[in-house]
């Protein structure tokens, strides 16, 4: 299947043995997208990085800014004031709701639905991203965070809009549940099917809704506290089966989560700076050294891992993506199902082939 099926997403494909309809042997095969990332970060220079970064998930390149900034300024030891670390949560809890809306809309589509909850779901997508073009300029590749804080700062009029999206996204959130949560066609098709043992997503370094759906409470928002999500009242969704169903399901309550985390930080961010005035730019060389830097991306675990020399560019930069490694236990939820299921399966994982091939 692939590398140009419907249902890949991009340029991916699977080697599938059958038995009749039947799964026996699945086998990923990654490498068509491969854009040399890592070896292009070892001669370029820590800063020019940072747009690079939007082009892994490029559904969420926000919170790929926010892992690799983090990731430096803990090599570095650099400070981020407070009314960037709102503004960074802002964004994130922005992203996590449009990506989970999305990737059900499309998970519905591959269920052979029409694309009007992928619509529907795009229709609110439209308006975080006008939010995101109004800050950064751009939609999509973004490339606002900086070492230290971000690029430029949030207007009060921004800061209005961005609360008026928000008043509107529990009813989204109503309607788009209302909309599939019941049929009894999803239900048919989800209950029971692709099941992710719990000892087995833990094994593999599965990370971020599909882990908790299998029932694992794990969530690096609330385990490293990065950022202020110490400040913030909320809960970590968890399923009770791990199959397709609890895998959408958690999507739904996550967004939930989300919402209820920026109406907080909405009603709290503070004024000041958002660029520690200490952050330096030109002539950036840390001094030799290692870091990890991670966060809880909307799809799961997102690190960057750097070796620094003294030199102007990383010794080694290395990307963990959650997209990648939550592919490996493909086969496993497959083995046994209908060829027609592995796409449903699939489809519950929420990759974006850019991360999987850097």
């Amino acid at each position: 299947m692939g590398p140009h099926h419907p249902s890949t997403h991009g340029v991916f494909r699977m080697d599938v043995a059958l038995d009749g309809e039947k799964v026996i042997k699945l086998k990923p095969v990654f490498g068509y997208l491969h854009r040399n990332h890592e070896q292009i970060a070892e001669t370029a220079s820590y800063l020019a990085m940072m747009p690079y970064t939007d082009r892994l998930d490029y559904f969420c390149s926000l919170t790929n800014n926010w892992a690799y900034a983090l990731a430096v300024e803990k090599l570095v030891g650099q400070a981020v004031p407070e009314r960037a670390e709102y503004i960074r949560v802002i964004l994130a809890e922005l992203t996590r709701v449009q990506n989970h809306a999305s990737a059900i809309g499309f998970l519905i589509q591959e269920m052979g639905a029409s694309g009007t909850p992928l619509m529907y779901a795009f229709k609110m997508r439209e308006k975080i991203l006008d939010l995101f073009e109004s800050l950064t300029g751009s939609r999509m590749m973004c490339n606002y965070m900086r070492f230290g804080g971000c690029r430029v700062d949030v207007s009060e009029p921004w800061l209005a809009q961005a609360r008026k999206v928000v008043e509107g996204l529990p009813k989204f959130v109503d309607e788009y549940e209302a909309l599939l949560t019941g049929n009894e066609i999803l239900m048919a098709r989800t209950q029971g099917v692709g099941v992710l043992r719990p000892e087995l997503a833990v094994n593999a370094g599965i990370t971020g809704p599909m882990l908790r759906a299998s029932g694992v409470n794990y969530d690096i928002r609330k385990v490293d506290h990065y950022g202020i999500y110490d400040r913030f009242k909320f809960r970590v969704p968890l399923g009770d089966h791990g199959d397709i169903f609890d895998r959408y399901m958690v999507r739904v309550l996550e967004m939930r989560e989300s919402i209820g985390i920026l109406e907080q930080a909405l009603k709290e961010v503070p004024g000041g700076p958002v660029m520690d005035p200490k952050a330096k730019i030109r002539g950036f060389k840390p001094k030799p050294g290692e870091a990890y830097g991670r966060i809880e991306a909307p799809k799961g675990e997102l690190g960057f891992y750097l070796i620094s020399t003294g030199n102007p560019e990383p010794y080694r930069y290395r990307v963990r993506p959650p997209s990648l490694i939550n592919l490996t236990v493909l086969e496993d939820m497959c083995l046994g199902h209908n060829v027609a299921d592995v796409v449903l399966i699939f489809g519950s994982v929420d990759i974006v082939l850019g991360e999987v091939d850097r």
